[in-house]
Protein backbone atom coordinates (compact mmCIF):
# COMPACT_ATOMS: atom_id res chain seq x y z
CA UNK A 1 0.00 0.00 0.00
CA UNK A 2 1.40 3.52 -1.35
CA UNK A 3 1.40 6.37 0.58
CA UNK A 4 -0.86 8.81 -0.19
CA UNK A 5 -0.23 12.35 -0.55
CA UNK A 6 -1.42 14.82 2.24
CA UNK A 7 -4.71 16.34 1.28
CA UNK A 8 -3.32 20.19 2.23
CA UNK A 9 -0.54 21.75 3.89
CA UNK A 10 3.33 22.16 2.85
CA UNK A 11 5.22 18.68 2.79
CA UNK A 12 8.03 17.84 5.06
CA UNK A 13 11.01 16.33 3.95
CA UNK A 14 10.30 13.20 5.59
CA UNK A 15 6.82 13.17 3.41
CA UNK A 16 8.33 14.26 0.67
CA UNK A 17 11.22 11.67 0.71
CA UNK A 18 8.66 8.76 1.63
CA UNK A 19 6.07 9.70 -1.27
CA UNK A 20 9.53 9.81 -3.62
CA UNK A 21 10.71 6.31 -2.71
CA UNK A 22 7.10 5.09 -2.72
CA UNK A 23 7.09 6.24 -6.43
CA UNK A 24 10.77 4.83 -7.26
CA UNK A 25 9.24 1.29 -5.90
CA UNK A 26 6.23 1.06 -7.54
CA UNK A 27 8.55 1.91 -10.81
CA UNK A 28 10.96 -1.19 -9.81
CA UNK A 29 7.86 -3.14 -9.45
CA UNK A 30 7.80 -3.34 -13.42
CA UNK A 31 11.49 -2.53 -13.98
CA UNK A 32 14.19 -4.81 -13.39
CA UNK A 33 17.00 -3.50 -12.30
CA UNK A 34 17.97 -0.06 -13.82
CA UNK A 35 17.74 1.64 -10.24
CA UNK A 36 20.38 4.38 -11.66
CA UNK A 37 17.76 5.15 -14.46
CA UNK A 38 14.61 5.31 -12.61
CA UNK A 39 16.43 7.92 -9.93
CA UNK A 40 17.66 10.06 -12.26
CA UNK A 41 14.33 10.25 -13.93
CA UNK A 42 12.98 11.39 -10.57
CA UNK A 43 15.78 13.77 -10.24
CA UNK A 44 15.42 15.30 -13.66
CA UNK A 45 11.25 15.87 -12.43
CA UNK A 46 12.25 17.56 -8.91
CA UNK A 47 14.81 19.74 -10.94
CA UNK A 48 12.48 20.94 -13.62
CA UNK A 49 14.90 19.71 -16.12
CA UNK A 50 14.84 17.53 -19.15
CA UNK A 51 15.98 13.64 -19.52
CA UNK A 52 17.89 11.63 -22.55
CA UNK A 53 18.21 8.23 -22.05
CA UNK A 54 20.75 6.57 -24.03
CA UNK A 55 20.84 2.25 -24.88
CA UNK A 56 20.73 -0.03 -27.61
CA UNK A 57 17.41 -1.27 -27.95
CA UNK A 58 15.72 -3.38 -25.50
CA UNK A 59 16.83 -2.11 -22.65
CA UNK A 60 13.40 -1.03 -21.12
CA UNK A 61 13.58 2.67 -21.72
CA UNK A 62 9.88 3.56 -23.01
CA UNK A 63 8.82 0.89 -20.72
CA UNK A 64 10.43 2.72 -17.70
CA UNK A 65 9.07 6.57 -18.86
CA UNK A 66 5.92 5.15 -19.55
CA UNK A 67 5.69 3.38 -16.01
CA UNK A 68 7.61 7.07 -14.67
CA UNK A 69 4.32 8.81 -15.97
CA UNK A 70 1.91 6.14 -14.76
CA UNK A 71 3.18 6.68 -11.02
CA UNK A 72 3.61 10.21 -10.78
CA UNK A 73 0.14 10.84 -12.96
CA UNK A 74 -0.49 13.99 -15.41
CA UNK A 75 -0.81 13.49 -18.86
CA UNK A 76 1.21 11.44 -21.19
CA UNK A 77 2.40 10.95 -24.55
CA UNK A 78 4.51 8.81 -26.25
CA UNK A 79 5.86 10.43 -30.02
CA UNK A 80 7.68 8.38 -32.19
CA UNK A 81 10.20 10.42 -33.96
CA UNK A 82 10.57 8.97 -37.71
CA UNK A 83 12.33 11.12 -40.50
CA UNK A 84 9.33 12.35 -42.12
CA UNK A 85 8.25 13.89 -39.21
CA UNK A 86 7.29 17.73 -39.46
CA UNK A 87 7.34 20.34 -36.48
CA UNK A 88 3.65 20.88 -37.07
CA UNK A 89 2.97 16.86 -36.06
CA UNK A 90 4.42 17.83 -32.68
CA UNK A 91 3.56 21.11 -32.06
CA UNK A 92 0.20 21.86 -34.00
CA UNK A 93 -1.38 23.66 -36.55
CA UNK A 94 -3.82 25.69 -38.01
CA UNK A 95 -6.70 23.70 -40.08
CA UNK A 96 -9.35 25.54 -42.07
CA UNK A 97 -12.41 24.47 -40.48
CA UNK A 98 -15.24 24.90 -43.75
CA UNK A 99 -18.40 24.95 -41.48
CA UNK A 100 -16.86 27.84 -39.37
CA UNK A 101 -15.34 29.43 -42.59
CA UNK A 102 -12.59 30.33 -40.54
CA UNK A 103 -9.14 28.52 -39.24
CA UNK A 104 -8.87 26.69 -36.16
CA UNK A 105 -5.60 25.32 -33.77
CA UNK A 106 -5.22 21.76 -33.81
CA UNK A 107 -2.86 21.32 -30.80
CA UNK A 108 0.06 18.73 -30.81
CA UNK A 109 0.38 15.87 -28.87
CA UNK A 110 3.40 17.53 -26.70
CA UNK A 111 0.19 19.33 -24.68
CA UNK A 112 0.91 16.64 -21.57
CA UNK A 113 2.58 16.57 -18.20
CA UNK A 114 5.31 13.96 -19.63
CA UNK A 115 6.69 13.90 -23.04
CA UNK A 116 8.55 10.51 -24.65
CA UNK A 117 10.47 11.59 -27.58
CA UNK A 118 11.53 8.18 -28.47
CA UNK A 119 14.48 7.59 -30.81
CA UNK A 120 14.42 11.65 -31.30
CA UNK A 121 17.99 11.84 -32.83
CA UNK A 122 15.86 9.53 -35.80
CA UNK A 123 13.94 13.18 -36.66
CA UNK A 124 15.39 15.97 -38.73
CA UNK A 125 16.81 19.20 -37.58
CA UNK A 126 13.52 21.24 -37.78
CA UNK A 127 11.71 19.09 -35.75
CA UNK A 128 14.96 18.73 -33.22
CA UNK A 129 14.59 22.42 -32.98
CA UNK A 130 10.56 22.83 -32.43
CA UNK A 131 11.12 20.05 -29.55
CA UNK A 132 14.20 21.84 -28.28
CA UNK A 133 12.35 25.29 -28.05
CA UNK A 134 9.36 23.93 -26.60
CA UNK A 135 11.76 22.31 -23.84
CA UNK A 136 13.62 25.73 -23.35
CA UNK A 137 10.69 28.19 -23.94
CA UNK A 138 7.67 26.01 -22.11
CA UNK A 139 5.54 27.29 -24.89
CA UNK A 140 4.36 26.99 -28.79
CA UNK A 141 3.39 29.93 -31.26
CA UNK A 142 1.02 29.02 -34.08
CA UNK A 143 -0.40 31.95 -35.90
CA UNK A 144 1.34 34.12 -33.76
CA UNK A 145 -0.76 33.21 -30.79
CA UNK A 146 1.35 31.55 -27.75
CA UNK A 147 -0.03 28.21 -26.15
CA UNK A 148 1.95 27.50 -22.65
CA UNK A 149 2.97 23.85 -21.89
CA UNK A 150 1.25 22.18 -19.29
CA UNK A 151 3.14 22.37 -15.41
CA UNK A 152 4.78 19.92 -14.74
CA UNK A 153 6.30 19.85 -18.09
CA UNK A 154 9.01 16.95 -18.64
CA UNK A 155 10.63 15.77 -21.87
CA UNK A 156 12.17 12.52 -21.94
CA UNK A 157 13.92 11.59 -25.01
CA UNK A 158 15.44 8.08 -26.25
CA UNK A 159 18.04 7.59 -29.03
CA UNK A 160 20.05 4.57 -29.72
CA UNK A 161 23.82 5.37 -29.86
CA UNK A 162 24.74 2.26 -32.40
CA UNK A 163 22.85 3.10 -35.44
CA UNK A 164 24.47 6.02 -38.14
CA UNK A 165 22.54 5.56 -41.03
CA UNK A 166 19.33 7.43 -41.24
CA UNK A 167 19.84 9.32 -38.12
CA UNK A 168 20.00 12.95 -37.44
CA UNK A 169 22.76 12.83 -34.57
CA UNK A 170 21.89 15.75 -31.68
CA UNK A 171 24.28 18.57 -31.93
CA UNK A 172 25.91 19.71 -28.47
CA UNK A 173 23.98 23.37 -28.41
CA UNK A 174 20.86 20.88 -28.68
CA UNK A 175 21.86 18.31 -26.13
CA UNK A 176 22.91 21.19 -23.89
CA UNK A 177 19.31 21.86 -22.61
CA UNK A 178 18.91 18.51 -21.54
CA UNK A 179 19.55 18.36 -17.74
CA UNK A 180 20.26 14.78 -17.48
CA UNK A 181 21.92 12.38 -20.66
CA UNK A 182 22.10 8.72 -18.69
CA UNK A 183 23.41 5.80 -20.41
CA UNK A 184 21.33 2.28 -19.87
CA UNK A 185 23.44 -0.63 -19.66
CA UNK A 186 22.28 -4.00 -20.51
CA UNK A 187 20.92 -5.95 -17.51
CA UNK A 188 23.56 -8.30 -15.30
CA UNK A 189 22.97 -11.98 -15.54
CA UNK A 190 20.64 -12.70 -12.58
CA UNK A 191 18.66 -9.40 -13.78
CA UNK A 192 18.20 -11.23 -16.94
CA UNK A 193 16.73 -14.16 -15.23
CA UNK A 194 14.48 -12.02 -13.21
CA UNK A 195 13.21 -10.40 -16.71
CA UNK A 196 12.46 -13.92 -18.37
CA UNK A 197 10.40 -14.68 -14.73
CA UNK A 198 8.59 -11.56 -14.18
CA UNK A 199 7.80 -10.51 -17.81
CA UNK A 200 7.22 -13.83 -19.21
CA UNK A 201 3.30 -13.99 -17.19
CA UNK A 202 1.30 -11.25 -17.09
CA UNK A 203 3.72 -8.02 -16.03
CA UNK A 204 3.06 -6.27 -13.18
CA UNK A 205 1.47 -2.69 -13.41
CA UNK A 206 2.26 0.24 -11.56
CA UNK A 207 -0.04 2.28 -9.30
CA UNK A 208 -0.46 6.17 -9.46
CA UNK A 209 1.72 7.40 -6.24
CA UNK A 210 1.75 10.88 -6.87
CA UNK A 211 -0.01 13.70 -8.98
CA UNK A 212 0.89 16.70 -10.84
CA UNK A 213 -0.38 19.19 -7.78
CA UNK A 214 1.90 17.36 -5.29
CA UNK A 215 4.99 17.15 -7.70
CA UNK A 216 4.31 21.04 -7.94
CA UNK A 217 5.11 20.98 -4.34
CA UNK A 218 7.89 18.99 -4.74
CA UNK A 219 9.45 20.58 -6.83
CA UNK A 220 9.25 23.85 -4.56
CA UNK A 221 10.68 21.83 -1.98
CA UNK A 222 13.98 20.73 -3.44
CA UNK A 223 14.43 24.15 -5.29
CA UNK A 224 14.72 25.38 -1.14
CA UNK A 225 17.41 22.33 -0.21
CA UNK A 226 20.22 24.29 1.36
CA UNK A 227 23.59 24.35 -0.33
CA UNK A 228 26.40 25.46 1.66
CA UNK A 229 28.74 28.26 0.12
CA UNK A 230 31.56 25.47 0.38
CA UNK A 231 29.43 22.97 -1.67
CA UNK A 232 28.23 25.65 -4.16
CA UNK A 233 32.16 26.85 -4.98
CA UNK A 234 32.87 22.87 -5.13
CA UNK A 235 30.19 23.16 -8.28
CA UNK A 236 31.59 25.76 -9.62
CA UNK A 237 35.32 23.82 -9.60
CA UNK A 238 34.37 21.26 -11.10
CA UNK A 239 32.74 23.17 -14.10
CA UNK A 240 36.18 25.19 -14.35
CA UNK A 241 37.77 21.90 -14.42
CA UNK A 242 36.77 21.19 -17.37
CA UNK A 243 37.57 24.61 -19.06
CA UNK A 244 40.99 25.17 -17.59
CA UNK A 245 42.00 21.48 -16.50
CA UNK A 246 45.82 22.64 -16.26
CA UNK A 247 44.82 25.44 -13.14
CA UNK A 248 43.26 22.08 -11.42
CA UNK A 249 46.78 19.71 -12.11
CA UNK A 250 45.52 18.35 -15.44
CA UNK A 251 47.46 19.51 -17.83
CA UNK A 252 47.20 16.18 -20.03
CA UNK A 253 43.80 16.89 -20.44
CA UNK A 254 43.86 20.05 -22.19
CA UNK A 255 44.31 18.96 -25.69
CA UNK A 256 41.58 15.95 -24.47
CA UNK A 257 39.21 18.50 -24.16
CA UNK A 258 38.39 20.81 -26.83
CA UNK A 259 34.98 22.71 -25.06
CA UNK A 260 34.12 22.65 -21.77
CA UNK A 261 31.10 22.56 -19.74
CA UNK A 262 28.46 25.74 -20.09
CA UNK A 263 27.24 27.80 -17.20
CA UNK A 264 24.12 25.49 -17.43
CA UNK A 265 25.84 22.85 -16.23
CA UNK A 266 26.79 24.97 -13.26
CA UNK A 267 22.96 25.26 -12.69
CA UNK A 268 22.51 21.94 -13.48
CA UNK A 269 24.59 20.16 -10.93
CA UNK A 270 22.75 22.48 -8.57
CA UNK A 271 19.33 21.53 -9.06
CA UNK A 272 19.88 17.87 -9.80
CA UNK A 273 22.41 17.87 -6.43
CA UNK A 274 19.08 19.26 -4.39
CA UNK A 275 16.74 16.91 -5.73
CA UNK A 276 18.87 13.98 -5.20
CA UNK A 277 19.37 15.46 -1.59
CA UNK A 278 15.48 15.29 -1.14
CA UNK A 279 14.97 11.71 -2.80
CA UNK A 280 17.20 11.02 0.29
CA UNK A 281 15.28 12.39 2.76
CA UNK A 282 17.71 15.30 3.44
CA UNK A 283 16.98 19.40 3.43
CA UNK A 284 20.50 20.38 2.60
CA UNK A 285 22.91 19.51 -0.11
CA UNK A 286 26.17 16.70 0.64
CA UNK A 287 29.43 16.70 -1.99
CA UNK A 288 28.46 13.24 -2.28
CA UNK A 289 25.12 14.51 -3.82
CA UNK A 290 27.38 16.13 -6.72
CA UNK A 291 29.57 13.46 -7.14
CA UNK A 292 26.20 11.45 -7.97
CA UNK A 293 24.64 13.45 -10.56
CA UNK A 294 27.97 15.00 -11.98
CA UNK A 295 28.48 12.27 -14.51
CA UNK A 296 25.19 12.75 -15.90
CA UNK A 297 24.51 16.79 -15.81
CA UNK A 298 28.14 16.91 -17.38
CA UNK A 299 29.45 14.12 -19.74
CA UNK A 300 26.52 15.22 -22.76
CA UNK A 301 27.91 18.93 -22.52
CA UNK A 302 31.87 18.13 -22.83
CA UNK A 303 33.36 18.24 -26.53
CA UNK A 304 36.08 15.96 -26.75
CA UNK A 305 39.10 16.65 -29.24
CA UNK A 306 39.76 14.96 -32.66
CA UNK A 307 42.64 12.74 -30.98
CA UNK A 308 40.65 11.93 -28.15
CA UNK A 309 37.34 10.42 -29.92
CA UNK A 310 40.30 8.74 -31.88
CA UNK A 311 41.91 7.33 -29.01
CA UNK A 312 38.06 6.07 -27.68
CA UNK A 313 38.46 8.40 -24.49
CA UNK A 314 34.81 8.96 -23.23
CA UNK A 315 33.33 12.11 -21.60
CA UNK A 316 32.45 9.94 -18.90
CA UNK A 317 36.16 9.37 -18.18
CA UNK A 318 37.00 12.67 -18.27
CA UNK A 319 34.02 13.67 -15.77
CA UNK A 320 35.60 10.93 -13.74
CA UNK A 321 39.30 12.03 -13.52
CA UNK A 322 38.12 15.58 -12.91
CA UNK A 323 35.94 14.45 -9.94
CA UNK A 324 39.24 12.48 -8.69
CA UNK A 325 40.93 15.56 -8.72
CA UNK A 326 39.32 18.88 -7.22
CA UNK A 327 38.94 18.18 -3.81
CA UNK A 328 35.00 18.29 -2.29
CA UNK A 329 34.56 19.89 1.08
CA UNK A 330 34.82 17.69 3.98
CA UNK A 331 31.28 17.71 6.02
CA UNK A 332 31.78 18.58 9.64
CA UNK A 333 29.09 16.75 12.36
CA UNK A 334 29.53 18.16 15.82
CA UNK A 335 28.34 15.86 18.58
CA UNK A 336 24.75 16.81 18.77
CA UNK A 337 24.18 16.40 15.11
CA UNK A 338 25.14 13.10 13.44
CA UNK A 339 24.58 12.38 9.57
CA UNK A 340 21.56 11.14 9.13
CA UNK A 341 19.67 14.51 10.84
CA UNK A 342 17.35 16.02 8.55
CA UNK A 343 16.63 19.49 10.56
CA UNK A 344 20.37 21.30 10.26
CA UNK A 345 23.07 21.01 8.00
CA UNK A 346 26.51 20.49 8.12
CA UNK A 347 29.29 22.85 8.46
CA UNK A 348 32.06 22.93 5.84
CA UNK A 349 35.67 22.70 5.27
CA UNK A 350 38.09 22.80 2.83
Amino acid sequence: MTNQPPASGPLTTEQAARLLTDAIAQVQRVIVGQEHMVEQLMVALLAKGHCLLEGVPGVAKTLAVRSFATVVGGDFARIQFTPDLVPSDIVGTRIYSASKEKFDIELGPVFVNFVLADEINRAPAKVQSAMLELMAEQQVSIAGKTYPAKKPFIVIATQNPIESEGVYPLPEAQRDRFLLKVDVPYPRGNEEFEILRRMSVSPPEPSPVLNPEVIRQLQDKASNIFVHNLVAEYIVRLVLATRTPAEFGMPDLVPVISIGCSPRATLGLVAASRALALIHGRDYVLPTDVQSVARDVMSHRIVLGFDAVADNVSTAQVVERILAMVPPPTPVWNQAQQPNAQHRSPAFHN
